[in-house]
């Protein structure tokens, strides 16, 4: 309720505002995301405490978790900029923002794939 709550206010108060002073809209817009995000982090760090400990009892390479939490936060940080660019009025920006994150997660995904394919060899005779 506090997430929308906050959303919904920031939402009006950046309409309101954007007739006289566009730029301190965006900059509402971006400051209330901000603490959007800030206020989700803790239930995030909660998750990954228990990816942690799931990883930690399957005897999984924690180098794997690490990736995967690290394509995980490329992909919602490049959303979150690529959202914000769109809503100050450039498409085109967020665009390459987007690619840029979908290269560096298929950059990050690549040792994960050939471990993949490596354990489907051993099964194979």
């Amino acid at each position: 309720m506090q997430i929308v709550g906050l959303g919904i206010v920031a939402a009006v108060l950046a309409v309101t505002i954007r007739h006289n002073k566009p730029e301190m809209a965006m900059l509402l817009s971006i400051a209330a995301g901000i603490i959007l995000f800030m206020m989700v982090l803790g239930k995030i760090g909660a998750v990954i405490d228990v990816l942690r400990e799931l990883s930690t009892r399957a005897n999984l390479n924690m180098v794997y978790l690490g990736t995967i939490l690290k394509i995980v936060a490329i992909a919602y940080i490049a959303d979150f900029g690529a959202q914000i660019c769109r809503d100050a009025g450039e498409g085109a920006v967020a665009s390459k923002i987007e690619f840029a994150a979908k290269v560096l997660i298929l950059v990050l995904a690549v040792p994960i794939m050939i471990a993949v394919l490596q354990s489907l060899l051993k099964l194979v005779p």
